[in-house]
């Protein structure tokens, strides 16, 4: 049995955005091939979908699977997930294909203004591996102070990216590494783009300027096709006079030169699923929340399954032309 959902946005009425070299169309798969999962229990997946952001407009979105799927939304932060269910003793092997046209453009600071309560509440909060005020973080926070022009959150922000980006190393050496985990990166002072900005939020945070983790896939800026081999994840910091920055250190780190405009500056490099950080999407997983959503989670019998599944991710870019061709859109913030 095949659900195929397909669908196109028209944002009718909001002007077309003049064709530059910033904007980028890019064509991206996101597959599961078919593999066994024991018969004997249902089984949920859920796959995290993208959605409209700053710099981002989703053009055209089909979801393809192997038994009926539904779209679905994690309530505390608002992401959209494609759910897939498969009853006791159905033996249907399970697969899904997810496609979408994602018009990206550089993104910038924006949204400007007061947070709502519960947003500043929500992005101050500590999460699991991201503590907040610890004293784990009083050295660090010692230095940042010594670095900083004035105590301004905007001063402040920036001594707390400079000192991430001098004094965490970017490599995937023994384990470890690639959790997110704000102590680890204290400890070891490497890892990779999930370990970077845990610290970053964590030293954030402390200093009451709200921090939000987001995470997608990268999109080479140096070819027009291929597979992506995995995630790429980054911060946005609210400072009152600016609103949203987005901030990238770990890519700071690996691409030195780059440095001034990862701060404060996104390229259209990337395509945004997700946000947030132990997440919670069905009652399995209210007990061990996400870490993060970018891969399928998959439960067996509604709890979840610790086994590795398949999962295939590539890209084509298209011309820019093809925005016309779907819609007009509005890059308002």
């Amino acid at each position: 049995m095949r659900q195929v959902i397909f669908f196109t946005l028209y944002l009718l009425g909001l002007p077309v955005l003049a064709l530059t070299p910033e904007l980028r169309v890019i064509n991206f798969h996101y597959d599961l091939p078919p593999q066994e999962f024991p018969t004997e229990q249902a089984v949920d997946i859920y796959i995290p979908l993208p959605t409209n952001t700053a710099g981002q407009k989703i053009l055209m979105q089909t979801l393809q699977s192997s038994v009926p799927g539904r779209i679905g939304r994690e309530e505390i932060h608002g992401n959209t997930y494609y759910h897939l269910h498969r009853p006791a003793a159905d033996s249907t092997p399970l697969s899904a294909s997810l496609q979408w046209i994602v018009a990206r453009q550089t993104v910038g600071s924006h949204g400007a203004g007061q947070l709502l309560p519960q947003q500043r509440t929500q992005s101050l909060a500590p999460d699991r591996l991201v503590p907040v005020n610890h004293e784990i973080l009083e050295p660090i926070l010692a230095e940042v102070y010594s670095m900083r022009v004035n105590p301004s959150p905007e001063a402040t922000a920036r001594a707390i990216y400079d000192w991430v980006v001098d004094n965490v190393e970017y490599k995937k050496v023994g384990k470890g590494w690639g959790n997110g985990d704000t102590f680890w990166a204290c400890d070891k002072r490497y890892g990779n783009c999930t370990d970077f900005h845990a610290l970053l939020i964590s030293l954030a945070r402390s200093e009451g300027i709200p921090a939000r983790f987001e995470i997608g896939f990268p999109i080479p800026t140096d070819a027009t096709s291929g597979a992506i081999s995995g995630y790429h994840c980054w911060v946005h910091l609210y400072l009152p006079e600016r609103g949203w920055v987005p901030m990238d250190a770990s890519e700071a780190a690996k691409r030195p030169e780059k440095r001034e405009r990862f701060f404060g500056g996104q390229p259209a490099d990337r395509i945004h699923f997700t946000q947030g950080r132990d997440l919670v999407l069905s009652p399995g997983s209210a007990s061990a929340p996400l870490n993060y959503f970018i891969y399928p989670y998959v439960e067996v019998g509604g709890k979840p399954w610790r086994n590795d599944i398949q999962v295939r991710f590539s890209f084509k870019e298209e011309l820019p032309e093809e925005v016309t061709r779907f819609s007009p859109v509005s890059w308002a913030n």
